[in-house]
């Protein structure tokens, strides 16, 4: 059984969540939370595997929960100097697009300098590491099909495929990931690197496409569409991405990077209607009404990718991955999970984020 002792940045964001409370249930893995708590971190997700929110302590011994930034090298030097990690997974990173927009100064700060942070406390780290704990040592970066820039109509996104970002948060990811490239060229520091296509599911903070589309359904609220909707996203389920990432962890080759995709294309506005449909049967609008009728098409935002889709081959081909979800089943437990839990969407949707447009340039 897996039994590493794993540093988690950003565990209380979307997809780090989904990958503690993996690694918490279903490995002997011991874990150690490391995040800023941004308006982001919402550390309600890892209740179920034991966190008390209110505390951040945590019931079960597997799991503890350090609140810092991973700009802070103090901090992270001691993170790493105490827990004495065999792996760390970092996924702490400003994520949204159109925030990056409107505020590209903390996506730099986060994502380029807190990894170059993070790589520096890990090379500390494992240069004190015996030969046997130094070749075991991982240190897993995982970023996002967006540094690729945008596709045509056909094609799809490789390992191979020159970097071309063109969104701050892009940019910075793609920084981030020749960061890690660096440390493992330049230093031998044991690297490894996913990219993945979009995510959804539980957990998701209520300012992507889906979660926001799904609340401002049971609002009556528009839906704004950028454009005409026809902007392409290959979907991913986040529970098969976290067991990708252990699989990559467990499996991979140092130095070597895995793009994660789910081959569940889908215009924006497949996905907004194929989120009515469902509602439509399990949350019927009292008026008739078809939630459909809501759509609202917005001007674009600047510098918006026109198609994203990702070959896994590799990953599936090198290490026998393979996703459990498709989209019309993983779409279908995402609209169920926000119905049956607003426990934890409700606070987040009255009082950090209710909907607002970002990202207009």
């Amino acid at each position: 059984m897996y039994k590493k002792r794993c540093i988690v940045t950003g565990a209380a964001g979307f997809i780090g969540s989904a990958l503690a409370r993996l690694l918490i249930k279903e490995t002997g893995a011991t874990v150690l939370v490391v995040d800023k708590l941004t308006y982001a971190g919402v550390p309600e997700s890892l209740k179920e595997v034991g966190l008390d929110p209110e505390t951040l302590k945590s019931s079960n011994p597997r799991l503890s929960f350090l609140k810092a930034d991973i700009c802070d090298q103090a901090a992270m030097d001691c993170a790493f100097a105490e827990f004495k990690p065999d792996t760390i997974f970092h996924l702490a990173a400003e994520s949204h697009v159109d925030r990056s927009i409107d505020g590209p100064g903390e996506f730099i700060r986060t994502n380029v300098t807190g990894t170059a942070t993070l790589l520096q406390a890990a090379l500390k780290y494992w240069k004190s590491l015996d030969d046997r704990a130094k070749a075991a040592f991982r240190f897993q970066h995982i970023s996002t099909d967006e540094v690729y820039g945008t596709l045509g109509e056909t094609g799809f996104f490789t390992e191979k495929t020159p970097y071309s970002p063109h969104s701050p948060y892009s940019a910075s990811k793609a920084s981030s990931d020749h960061l890690v490239r660096a440390w493992h060229d330049t230093y031998a520091l044991p690297t490894l690197i996913t990219n993945c296509s979009n995510n959804y599911g539980p957990y998701h903070f209520p300012e992507k496409l889906i979660p926001l589309i799904i609340l401002n359904c049971l609002d009556g609220k528009p839906l704004p569409v950028y454009g005409k909707g026809a902007n392409v996203r290959d979907w991913l389920y986040v529970e098969d991405h976290a067991r990708a990432l252990l699989l990559v962890n467990e499996k991979g080759a140092p130095g070597e990077t895995y793009n994660v995709g789910g081959h569940n294309e889908r215009t924006n506005l497949e996905v907004v209607r194929t989120v009515c449909a469902i509602l439509d049967e399990l949350r019927p609008r009292g008026n008739g009404a078809k939630y459909d009728s809501l759509i609202t098409f917005v001007k674009d935002r600047p510098g918006h990718d026109l198609r994203y889709a990702i070959d896994p081959a590799k990953l599936m081909g090198e290490l026998g991955w393979k996703p459990r979800e498709n989209f019309e089943t993983g779409i279908r437990k995402t609209v169920q999970w926000y119905l049956d839990n607003e426990w934890w969407w409700g606070p987040i949707h009255s009082g950090r984020y209710t909907g607002e447009r970002l990202g207009r340039g």
